[in-house]
């Protein structure tokens, strides 16, 4: 669990590059109490953000970029998740790894994963803690390893 404080705070786990345009979350009311990760997507559509905190780092905000999916008929699974839903419920999300260059991962494309886990955990009466312990790790691997992010909030 992580605590953002306030709206600088919000924008200072994205990097530089990506905090314009982010708009907040929809009726967030500051200080966030955040578990694992909160996602939402931008009113006008098209972005999506995401802010996580792996153990021991900083909070971490990606704001990625959608172009709608492949259409309802074609089955995509979440490489996050493991979600298995139509190409618009499932798709491919970019963001910046720097000016030129953007990075993609075949996720849910409203970032709902954290709530997919959850009603899966409560359908099979199961412990949600190891999916969402996974679900953290996909996400900073992604982000270390393909955005060239430093988890620990070093250089934002």
């Amino acid at each position: 669990m992580f605590r953002l404080d306030n709206e600088e705070a919000l924008l200072a786990a994205f990097r530089p590059k990506d905090r314009h345009p982010i708009s907040s979350p929809p009726g967030a009311a500051f200080p966030l109490l955040v578990r694992e990760c909160l996602s939402w997507t931008h009113p006008a559509g098209g972005r999506t953000y995401l802010v996580f905190a792996t153990p021991g780092g900083a909070a971490t905000g990606i704001a990625f970029e959608h172009s709608g999916g492949s259409g309802i008929g074609v089955p995509h699974m979440c490489d996050w998740c493991h979600f298995v839903g139509g190409g618009n419920q499932v798709g491919l999300l970019t963001a910046l790894v720097n000016g030129k260059t953007r990075a993609g991962v075949n996720v849910c494309t409203d970032l709902s994963c954290k709530t997919k886990l959850e009603g899966e955990a409560n359908r099979s009466g199961q412990s949600v803690a190891p999916g969402l312990e996974k679900l953290v790790s996909r996400m900073g691997r992604f982000a270390s390893e393909a955005l060239k992010i430093d988890l620990s909030g070093a250089g934002r």
